[in-house]
């Protein structure tokens, strides 16, 4: 019989809870340890939430309810302390560096917040989307009035990640070579051929101001729907990859219509938020006057790398989701398609059009990385909740009866996000996290 015992010489917040020491019963051996088997994996399955995961023999793996699952045969109660040496040939992600990324994430989330404050009054949670977008791999869709320094905000933002950074300014004549790049014929000097040489556009960079994309015929929107989902472009009959990561801000005025091209409902649906920048409140519309009236020029510091944000981006779809969750997350989503089965009341009333299955992926890749920003290695239905808005503001099509009432997606959302059931186990695994949270000494026979 073994029993869990916690190390009183131990630090006082406790080792990193990676891997464990196997204590024996008092009347066992004095000093036996756990050795690592090379058996196969185990399949466990989590008593709280029903997810199956598979765990190495003598390893332990976070369920995406925030419950510890050990891979032991038969189950055994582990005492936390620094990691041991890896079993060699064992093909399993290092639990220890996944944790130690999320926490490196959540801290460059802090220091971009704390450089973009440099150059940007406000907007907390306008930069708290874009970032967001950015490590789940996604693209934004910024509406709002001229002079909300939507173009500085992104500029910014690209210099804190240390990226590359360019501005399209979309107008009726661009083309789209103007944008993907063009072939020109060129001489080599030193054998006389003529040749093909392609020159990069501005879409070879890592972060893409599309300034105003709603002026641009539907060809060069086109061209940045390719882009944007492929993340290539083609020119004359030949793929040219672009850089990684590569992000599209798009901006649309939505006080202007005359003389626009409205972007298609496909191309919508590609940008992962539709992220909505008002105007700034009264103390903190004076703190802008205040500091771009003067001579001061902000420097921002580099924060992350163009590596540091592919690896996290990486780490975020490694987050575990609960199965119910996930099924939170298509409450969403199905509860706007008409004719799918029972729907609310104001549903039939204002709705035309839907979400489809791309926007519960975004809903579920959303909160992921919502949750590493915050510092957590699971989802909550509170994550879903968060983007909730975001995700379906561009996506809910609403007919003539909601324009009349001035009914807006948003408005629709907001009501899902009352209607729908919340998990009765939320703030009972919330509550049972913090009571897990110190480590209790079991009791000694």
């Amino acid at each position: 019989m073994l029993f869990a015992r916690r190390d009183p010489d131990g630090p006082p917040d406790g080792p990193s809870p990676l891997h464990g020491r196997i204590h024996p019963a008092p009347n066992g051996p004095t000093d036996q340890r756990m050795q690592k088997p090379n058996d196969q994996p185990i399949a466990v399955k989590c008593h709280n939430c029903g997810l199956t995961l598979q765990i190495p023999a003598g390893g332990r793996r976070l369920c995406g309810c925030g419950t510890w699952l050990s891979g032991d045969k038969p189950p055994e109660v582990v005492e936390l302390e620094p990691a041991l040496e890896p079993t060699a040939g064992v093909a399993y992600p290092r639990i220890e560096g996944d944790l130690a990324a999320i926490e490196r994430l959540n801290d460059g989330y802090r220091r971009i917040t704390r450089e973009l404050s440099k150059a940007i009054v406000g907007q907390r949670r306008v930069i708290e989307e874009l970032l967001i977008a950015i490590f789940a791999r996604g693209h934004c869709l910024l509406v709002g009035v001229p002079g909300l320094a939507k173009t500085l905000m992104i500029r910014t933002l690209a210099d804190s990640l240390n990226l590359s950074f360019s501005r399209i300014q979309f107008t009726p004549d661009l083309m789209p070579t103007d944008i993907t790049g063009t072939e020109v014929l060129q001489e080599d000097k030193a054998t006389g051929q003529r040749l093909f040489k392609f020159l990069h556009g501005p879409l070879f960079s890592n972060v893409i101001l599309a300034d105003e994309v709603n002026r641009t015929p539907p060809k060069t929107q086109a061209a940045l729907l390719e882009a944007m989902q492929e993340r290539q472009v083609t020119v004359g009959g030949t793929r040219h990859k672009l850089p990684d990561p590569f992000f599209v801000l798009a901006t649309q005025n939505p006080i202007e219509q005359e003389g626009t091209y409205p972007l298609p409902e496909a191309q919508q649906d590609r940008f992962m938020f539709n992220v909505l920048v008002d105007y700034p409140e009264e103390e903190e519309e004076f703190k802008i006057v205040e500091m771009t009236t003067t001579v001061h020029q902000p420097k921002v510091e580099r924060v992350l790398s163009a590596t540091d944000i592919l690896e996290m981006q990486d780490i975020v779809r490694k987050v575990p989701v609960a199965p119910y969750v996930i099924r939170y997350a298509m409450k969403f989503t199905r509860q706007t398609r008409k004719g799918k089965g029972e729907l609310p009341d104001f549903i039939r009333e204002y709705v035309t059009w839907g979400a489809g299955p791309r926007a519960t992926q975004f809903l579920v890749l959303g909160a992921k990385a919502r949750a590493v920003l915050h510092g957590r290695y699971y989802v909550s239905c509170e994550d879903i909740r968060e983007v909730a808005i975001p995700v379906l503001r561009h996506r809910i099509i609403t007919n003539f009866n909601a324009e009349a009432q001035n009914i807006k997606p948003e408005d629709i959302v907001k009501r899902l996000i009352d209607m729908i059931p919340r998990d009765p186990n939320e703030e009972q695994l919330a509550r049972g996290r913090v009571a897990t949270s110190v480590p209790v000494s079991a009791p000694s026979a």
